[in-house]
């Protein structure tokens, strides 16, 4: 659950469930609030799960486990996969080097399975792991003014200033990490990282203190990581293989092996995968899963589509046939075939690009 659904609430807020935690929905107006995060900063309630990782072998046994280099100094983290034996995804995460402890922050329904994973794998590695989601607040902070909202309500510190590393500091009375993020909307961010009992304060902080914040909820988000390009674990990660969806930030070649390393190693090798995850400017907003054809030809499937307030149009993600055709390219819609048209990505140019942007070499 939110941890501050009252609040929310007092502003209007309506809910949902996402992966089994309750978050923002709305707080009503939503293409309103999406055009004043493009224009000017906006934050909001991410629904993380945490595991917090302790012990002498924490960043060995964790690097080992992910697809990505664990770092080994304080203040800076990764964007990492967990993968199957035949290299799909099982989760994505954020694992952030603090001193003494890891903190991995995942999608909220794999913290518990995580956790209780890697516990089981253990043997005689000094390492222990406890799911403390309910210990912390992470607000995030997106929009084109976003460095200077931190700047304005941050004490004892300055922003980070290279993604993925953190500083410590205050936010009024609150103690707080402010992590430097990945521009998943497409604008500059930042995750802002607070324990559960000074939740409310940081979270007055930043919509009301210093340069004022829109508070936006989930509805808001999915519609700028649309524009922005960003695949998202629900709609295109889980289940994927990484270089289908162009994750090269999530992938280092170079380390050694982990599981699902040899088939990710093996598609990068071969050149290119035999899919790729690309945009389409459609006529209609399709549903998830509606079938992509070229002419006759089915060749692929829509991840994500919606309406974008930027380009006020319908916009939609989806994972095709590597050689796609540019012609005649037709989406299902209430089963009949509207015209679809490939755009390059991102949808739309905010002050920064997303991390996740799909990348194919």
């Amino acid at each position: 659950m939110t941890v501050l659904q009252s609040v929310h609430e007092a502003h209007g807020a309506t809910f949902r469930e996402v992966g089994g935690r309750r978050v923002v929905d709305t707080y009503g107006r939503p293409e309103r609030t999406h055009r004043a995060v493009r224009n000017v900063v906006g934050t909001i309630e991410h629904g993380y799960g945490v595991i917090v990782v302790t012990g002498e072998d924490r960043v060995e046994y964790v690097d080992n486990a992910v697809s990505n280099r664990v770092p080994t100094e304080d203040g800076a983290g990764c964007y990492a996969l967990l993968l199957d034996p035949d290299g799909r995804v099982d989760t994505d995460m954020y694992v952030y080097n603090a001193g003494e402890r890891l903190l991995v922050f995942t999608p909220p329904q794999t913290a518990a399975d995580l956790a209780a994973e890697w516990d089981e794998k253990t043997f005689i590695q000094d390492v222990d792991f406890e799911v403390a989601t309910d210990d912390f607040a992470v607000f995030g902070v997106h929009g084109p003014k976003a460095t200077e909202k931190i700047a304005s309500v941050l004490h004892q510190t300055g922003t980070p200033e290279d993604v993925l590393t953190f500083e410590r500091g205050e936010l009024g009375d609150a103690g707080v990490t402010v992590v430097r993020t990945d521009n998943l909307a497409g604008e500059e961010s930042y995750d802002v990282v607070c324990g559960a009992g000074d939740a409310e304060a940081v979270f007055d902080t930043l919509v009301n203190r210093g340069l004022n914040a829109v508070p936006f909820g989930y509805r808001t988000w999915e519609t700028l990581t649309l524009e922005a390009g960003s695949p998202l674990f629900d709609t295109e990660i889980a289940g994927a293989l990484p270089n289908d969806l162009g994750l090269r930030n999530a992938l280092d070649f170079e380390k050694g092996c982990y599981v699902g390393q040899e088939v990710v190693s093996r598609i990068e090798n071969r050149g290119h995968p035999t899919q790729r995850l690309v945009g389409l400017a459609v006529e209609a907003v399709p549903e998830a899963g509606a079938a992509v054809f070229a002419g006759d030809e089915h060749v692929g499937e829509v991840s994500r589509a919606g309406q974008s307030p930027m380009r006020e149009a319908p916009i939609a993600l989806a994972t095709v046939d590597w050689d796609l055709p540019t012609e005649s390219l037709t989406v299902r819609v209430d089963g009949d075939p509207v015209s679809a048209q490939r755009v390059d990505l991102p949808f739309v140019d905010g002050s920064a690009r997303s991390a996740r942007l799909p990348a194919y070499e």
